[in-house]
C-alpha cells in the first residue's frame, strides 16, 4: 500500500468520526464546498511556495494540497482506487491526444 492509499485509508476512517477529535472529521463534516474551498488554498499556497522557490516550503505545501485532495474527494464519495484507475488509462497517451479527446 503506498503513502496515499493508507493516507486516504486514514481520512475514510474518519468519516462520521467526533468533529472534535480530528480535523478530517472536522473537515468532513462542513461538507464538500468546505473541503473544495479547503483544496483551493493549500493549492494557492503551493503555488506561491512554487514560484518563491523554496523546496522545503514547496514539499510541505504539496503534501497539505495532496491530503485536502483526498479528503475532497472522500466528500465526494470519489475513492483513490477511481483517480488512479483514470491515471492508469491515460498512460503512455499523449498529453495533447488526451485533452483533444476530452474536447477541452
Amino acid at each position: 500500500m503506498t503513502a496515499l492509499e493508507r493516507l486516504s485509508a486514514t481520512i475514510e476512517s474518519r468519516r462520521g468520526a467526533d468533529p472534535s477529535s480530528s480535523w478530517t472529521a472536522q473537515l468532513l463534516a462542513k461538507g464538500p464546498e468546505k473541503c473544495a474551498e479547503k483544496f483551493g488554498e493549500e493549492a494557492v499556497e503551493a503555488i506561491i511556495e512554487a514560484v518563491r522557490g523554496d523546496r522545503a516550503r514547496l514539499t510541505a505545501e504539496a503534501a497539505d494540497v495532496l491530503y485536502h485532495l483526498l479528503v475532497m474527494l472522500a466528500a465526494r464519495d470519489v475513492p483513490l482506487s477511481d483517480v488512479l484507475a483514470e491515471l492508469d488509462r491515460r498512460e503512455g497517451r499523449s498529453g495533447v491526444e488526451e485533452k483533444a479527446a476530452r474536447g477541452s
